[in-house]
């Protein structure tokens, strides 16, 4: 994983809400943009923003359907990074 990828990916994880998110995605396969509402509390604004910032960073993939969007885990993404953790350690 490149340095550049390593910043946005860390840099979307270090927030309590997307952190959340990611948690409760390795829980459950996928979520919707409401699902993520109701679980957070937050305002649908905020959480495209938070989903936004996911997807950019590549560890959210999003599938539109109808007027849903499902979120799923990018788990080879999440392997990138923890095969790059590894080679710090």
């Amino acid at each position: 994983m490149e340095p550049k990828n390593v910043e946005k990916v860390t840099g979307a994880i270090a927030d309590k809400y997307r952190l959340a998110i990611l948690m409760q995605l390795a829980k459950q396969e996928t979520m919707t943009s409401s699902d993520v509402q109701e679980m957070t509390g937050l305002s649908q604004p905020c959480v495209s923003h938070h989903v936004k910032q996911l997807t950019d960073s590549g560890l959210v993939d999003t599938q539109k359907e109808g007027r849903n969007v499902f979120l799923r885990l990018n788990k080879q993404a999440l392997q990138q990074l923890c095969a790059f953790l590894k080679e710090l350690g």
